[in-house]
């Protein structure tokens, strides 16, 4: 029993450090929600692989997240769940098809799938905890986006929804 006390510090000590954020991840708080992610981690990615991507959209006149009114103006109670559309759309969508003959691009579009997963599920925690409302406003703001993304054929979109990528990260970052 004299090891007890040691196994339960121990124990709480991994517990915590697995809860507590990296140094290089911020917290964000989405209306209710509280989600660490490593945004300078997916933008390093995200600008090795952006002049190729980018070079592979063919409409450059059309956006898919800067659509007027797309992402600006939020309300901060609206956050996670269009924070959790945008990341469940990248998942299941997007970066399905964003593949290229380029496997130093694969990797790290599948690196930043690889984050964006990560992000999803915990803001999914969230969401199945009702933390994450979706309002009126905020579901019209992603069936924008939608409408935008299915009006291209899916490869063509979903390149081009990775291309403006820093879009996504620029609103995060501003939302903090």
């Amino acid at each position: 029993m004299r090891g007890s006390p040691l196994f339960l510090c121990l124990f709480s000590m991994s517990c915590w450090v697995n809860l507590t954020p990296t140094a290089a991840e911020k917290i964000f708080h989405l209306g209710a929600c509280r989600v660490s992610m490593s945004t300078a981690e997916i933008r390093a990615g995200f600008t090795a692989i952006k002049a190729n991507i980018q070079s592979r959209d063919p409409i450059r006149t059309l956006s898919i997240l800067s659509h007027p009114q797309s992402l600006h103006k939020v309300k901060s109670s609206d956050r996670c769940c269009v924070a959790h559309h945008l990341f469940t759309f990248y998942v299941d969508k997007v970066f399905k098809h964003c593949r290229t003959e380029d496997s130093f691009v694969n990797r790290k579009i599948s690196s930043i799938a690889n984050s964006f997963l990560s992000v999803r599920r915990k803001l999914g925690q969230c969401h199945e905890q009702n933390n994450c409302v979706c309002g009126e406003e905020s579901t019209e703001k992603f069936k924008q986006i939608l409408a935008n993304y299915e009006g291209l054929n899916v490869t063509s979109a979903a390149m081009k929804s990775l291309g403006e990528l820093d879009i996504l990260l620029d609103w995060m970052e501003k939302s903090q």
